[in-house]
């Protein structure tokens, strides 16, 4: 492939870093609410039940644009697909696992059950981590040789399209806020203009209200 059809698989470090820096973050603040705290157990539960969406959201753009294509096009590596897929399902087992333990915990925060969920919730994370670390490492340099720059955006407009308009301001807000210029000029570029507009005005005032509110003490 020429360098313009060449896809910017850096979108996904930025992506990434969003999920690396939230869920770790969730376990310690479940462990910092007071027992009885319910209100602050909604913030909280409401902010994971967020970003387990967003993740959601993005292994299913992979699993519906990105493996086939890998699969179809980059023969040797079929082995290390397949673990990706398979790494995929542990995930989501490890997300099973913690939703019915963060609809206890959320109705009544016990110290007892939120270390319970954060003990899940660690778990999850190195599971998650270690994919991430993975697909960073190996899938990223191929789908930079075997997929194009049409069919990676693809797999961002599936997950963009799955967003809901409460969504948006708050996932685009998590994946931009880390990031430096260059990059949050690219994520942006991708975006039609009203809604490059929406995030720079009133999505940015939603963002700062919703990570206010969830990093209160």
């Amino acid at each position: 492939m020429t360098t313009l059809t060449r896809p910017d698989v850096h979108e996904m470090v930025v992506v990434h870093r969003a999920f690396r820096r939230e869920f770790p973050a969730v376990a310690a603040l479940v462990r910092g609410i007071p027992a009885g705290d319910t209100r602050r157990a909604k913030v909280v539960a409401d902010h994971l039940r967020l970003c387990t969406a967003g993740l959601e959201m993005h292994h299913t753009g992979e699993d519906v644009v990105l493996w086939p294509l890998l699969l179809e096009r980059a023969a040797p590596s079929t082995g290390l697909v397949e673990t990706m897929q398979a790494q995929h399902h542990g995930i989501d087992a490890h997300v099973a696992a913690i939703i019915p333990v963060l609809a206890a915990w959320e109705a009544a925060p016990t110290a007892a059950a939120g270390e319970h969920l954060a003990t899940l919730c660690t778990r999850f994370t190195a599971a998650l981590l270690e994919h991430l670390d993975l697909e960073e490492r190996e899938i990223l340099p191929l789908a930079s040789r075997h997929v194009t720059a049409a069919e990676w955006n693809r797999m961002g407009q599936h997950g963009k399209d799955s967003m809901t308009a409460s969504q948006l301001p708050i996932m685009f807000g998590l994946v931009l806020q880390d990031a430096d210029a260059e990059e949050r000029a690219r994520m942006l570029g991708n975006l039609p203009l009203p809604v490059r507009l929406l995030l720079r005005t009133a999505g940015a005032w939603q963002f700062s209200r919703y990570v206010h509110r969830l990093r209160a003490s």
